[in-house]
């Protein structure tokens, strides 16, 4: 009888054990000094994230789009000038050739200088929407009662009890959203606007 009162007893505790962090999960923020997140998945997963993503995205296309139509535009006019070249003098047509290689060296310079700002543009978007999380982030903390917040990918072994990314993406979508200004008639319920 006294085995099995130990028995009863140790399984309660067990249950006990692994109910807690759960059960706190469903509940809100975990209460932990160390807390666990997942950046990458933030990035990926929140309204905002996407949305810098898809504006990188779009900033890229637009590039590609201009240098196609650059790159057209300057082969017809590398064929007119070969087709000028019978019907100009050397000199006259060594000055239109050095006026186009002229050009060509500019708008590749540019097109170099737009690619450049375009990766740095990419670099710092991880750092912006960190910024932009960052008040979400620290209210999670100071619910949690967390004293630090580690990169996911830097910790060897951790319980998923202190991981907190679920709940920033919830938070971050909530108050935050895509980060665009809000059209305040969107926030406002039509059930109780006067006609």
């Amino acid at each position: 009888m006294l085995k099995l009162m130990r028995i009863v007893g140790l399984v309660g505790i067990l249950t006990c054990l692994t109910l807690g962090p759960a059960q706190a999960q469903e509940i809100g923020v975990v209460r932990s000094e160390i807390l666990i997140l997942d950046s990458e998945r933030l990035l990926t997963e929140t309204l905002l994230g996407q949305r810098l993503t898809a504006d990188l995205q779009a900033e890229r296309d637009k590039l590609i789009a201009r240098n196609r139509k650059i790159e057209t535009e300057l082969e017809a006019e590398e064929q007119a000038l070969t087709d000028l070249r019978s019907q100009k003098s050397p000199e006259e047509f060594r000055a239109l050739a050095d006026s186009f290689d002229t050009k060509v060296q500019e708008i590749r310079r540019d097109s170099e200088r737009a690619a450049r700002d375009l990766e740095r543009n990419r670099e710092l978007a991880p750092v912006q929407f960190m910024r932009m999380a960052e008040p979400v982030l620290v209210q999670v903390m100071q619910e949690a009662g967390g004293s630090v917040i580690l990169e996911r990918r830097g910790v060897l072994l951790s319980s998923d009890a202190i991981n907190i990314t679920d709940l920033a993406i919830v938070r971050i979508n909530k108050e935050i959203g895509d980060g665009l200004p809000r059209n305040p008639t969107e926030d406002t319920d039509p059930s109780q606007t006067s006609e």
